[in-house]
């Protein structure tokens, strides 16, 4: 399970990367254009943080990194296409626990295995999410909303961007600890969650901080929780799932990079140490964290280990809950 960890310092191998005009596995990489596939839409945490990234590791690797977006069957499409490309480190996919972790057991005839048709490169970093109501809800805690969801079962909503993801298992997972039955209301992203949150079509939903902390700034929103093991520092005001009231409740969106199947370990490790030097750069961290991502690079095999903890973790959270993708 994924536990957070301070910053590192950028060792003197690394430190003399970010001055150099690139990165090198071996001669000829890489000879062109990196395309690095996102898998859901523009604006959203993930291509936020491609795109930021980008920035910096194209100067490392000496090539541009183009960013496309194929969003669509909760990433799969972005992350099958990265599986069937050519192992050859120009073209990379930023995955995230919903088609890294969770798609394995949601569906049934998934194209792909992240395990076995994928090569892990690094964890790359937390994408903060907050459990929050409308204003005009009279709830100001987690306990209060349990309540109501006990007093009114089924009456509840709980809007989510999507079956099987983040805030859908989530909302399982805390039906599950408190014992209340709440109605799942998905949408196909989140900026119409977001607008009816806001409206109050919905009472309650779990979303990224990224779309929730401004409208709770701007008085339109109430966050009661985040759902971390401990305080995140982007948020260190706002409780814990755990202090709440339901201990053993976690749930952390992150984001991994991803290349094909039998990428070579030489620019397995370029690529990996670029990762590293990028998610170091101060300037690159705090623009991040002002979008709510909390930086959290790995090793490959870091990666590999944490794919498997989190599908092992989140498969019968999924089968309990009964999903499908249709």
């Amino acid at each position: 399970m994924l536990r957070r960890r301070h910053l590192l310092a950028v060792p003197p191998s690394l430190a003399a990367a970010l001055a150099s005009p690139g990165v090198r596995a071996q001669p000829g990489y890489p000879s062109r254009p990196i395309r690095l596939l996102v898998g859901f839409a523009p604006s959203g945490s993930t291509d936020i943080v491609a795109r930021a990234m980008s920035q910096k590791l194209q100067s490392l690797l000496g090539q541009p990194i183009v960013v496309e977006n194929r969003p669509g069957a909760g990433g799969n499409i972005a992350t099958e296409q990265v599986s069937r490309s050519a192992p050859d480190g120009h073209t990379l996919l930023l995955g995230t626990i919903g088609p890294l972790a969770i798609n394995p057991t949601l569906y049934r005839d998934l194209p792909f295995d992240p395990l076995k048709d994928l090569t892990s490169i690094s964890r790359v970093g937390l994408v903060l999410n907050v459990l929050a109501v409308p204003a005009d809800r009279p709830w100001r805690s987690v306990a209060e909303l349990l309540a109501a969801a006990r007093a009114r079962p089924d009456t509840l909503t709980c809007a989510t961007s999507g079956v099987g993801g983040a805030g859908h298992l989530a909302n399982e997972q805390m039906n599950a600890l408190a014992g209340v039955r709440t109605v799942h209301v998905p949408y196909r992203g989140g900026g119409a969650l977001l607008a009816d949150l806001v409206s109050g079509k919905v009472d309650y939903a779990f979303t990224t901080a990224l779309n929730a902390v401004p409208q709770t700034e701007a008085g339109k929103l109430r966050l009661l929780a985040v759902p971390t093991a401990q305080r995140s520092r982007l948020l260190p005001q706002v409780p814990t799932m755990a202090e709440s009231g339901l201990p053993g409740f976690e749930m952390m969106d992150w984001i991994a990079l991803m290349g094909p199947r039998d990428l070579p370990a030489p620019i397995v490790r370029t690529i990996a140490d670029a990762v590293r030097a990028t998610l170091t750069d101060p300037e690159l961290v705090a623009q991040l964290a002002e979008r709510r991502v909390e930086v959290e690079p790995s090793s490959p095999g870091e990666l590999v280990q944490f794919l498997r903890d989190e599908t092992a973790r989140w498969a019968p959270i999924v089968r309990a809950s009964g999903s499908t993708p249709d």
